[in-house]
């Protein structure tokens, strides 16, 4: 939870790519008080992520997840738009996304090697060699393309402590029941002002369910919500489910520096 990210994206891959991640948080200290000399991540905070975690070194798990992020427009305004998240992944070398957006519908394809963004409504893909992990590959697409996977802290090599880097402070607001599932609702700190809000099951597994991330810090105060469904930890994915086989009349378009997304930074925050 340590970058600030890109709040406006362009482009080809601009359906999938876009948006902010967990580690994209700035502050809840307006709610938590002052940030302590020490982190002060509570007890059960602690043990639920650190759950959450180890759940999700699964060797292979899919889920799905809608989203709705902040961007801004030409002049600047704060705009919100939707995308529909189905994700397959198998640790560590593949990962498959379908998004449809607001802004279409995009595809990425990441086989160990290659990774491919494809725009189904343009017909027009991206590709690029990438390292031989999740995360790694995620970092590259980031570099290359100037975008970042929302929700990608979820699928690092270890994720319960990148959900809690950068972290300050901690704690556990009231247990709410999502689609009858009892919940978590759990407070995070991180500056300089990002305010996280995270809601775990009451379960072994701790799946999260919900998720919003406040930008106390920019003007605005924007905003990303993801609410998460069909958790599978016993899914079977093969290689093919990981293979981009162009669509006929599918055209590639070379990665260049014009034709990557250039966002657009927003007064007040670091990049």
């Amino acid at each position: 939870m340590n970058r600030l990210k890109k709040l406006r994206y362009v482009g080809v891959v601009a359906g999938l790519l876009a948006g902010a991640t967990i580690a994209a948080m700035s502050g809840m200290v307006p709610a938590l008080g002052a940030s302590p000399a020490k982190p002060a991540i509570s007890e059960e905070a602690n043990a639920a992520v650190g759950q959450l975690g180890k759940t999700l070194l699964a060797k292979q798990f899919s889920f799905q997840a809608r989203t709705l992020r902040v961007y801004a427009d030409a002049n600047g305004k704060f705009l919100h738009i939707g995308h529909t998240l189905k994700v397959l992944v198998r640790r560590p070398d593949r990962l498959r996304v379908d998004v449809d957006g607001d802004d279409g519908a995009t595809q990425l394809y990441y086989d160990g090697t290659t990774a491919v963004v494809y725009g189904l409504e343009k017909k027009a893909y991206v590709s690029m060699p990438v390292p031989n992990t999740i995360e790694k590959m995620l970092s590259e697409a980031a570099r290359r393309m100037g975008v970042e996977f929302p929700l990608a802290d979820f699928l690092s090599d270890a994720p319960g402590k990148a959900l809690l880097s950068g972290v300050t402070a901690s704690e556990a607001a009231h247990d709410v029941t999502i689609d009858g599932v009892p919940c978590r609702h759990l407070l995070f700190a991180q500056p300089p002002g990002v305010e996280v809000e995270l809601w775990l099951e009451k379960t072994e597994q701790s799946l999260p369910r919900r998720l919003v991330v406040t930008y106390r810090s920019v003007p605005g105060q924007p905003n990303f919500v993801a609410e998460f469904s069909d958790w599978n930890v016993a899914v079977a994915p093969t290689d093919a489910d990981f293979t981009f086989k162009p669509p006929e009349g599918a055209k590639q378009v070379e990665l260049t520096a014009a034709s990557a997304p250039t966002p657009a930074k927003a007064k007040g925050t670091k990049q």
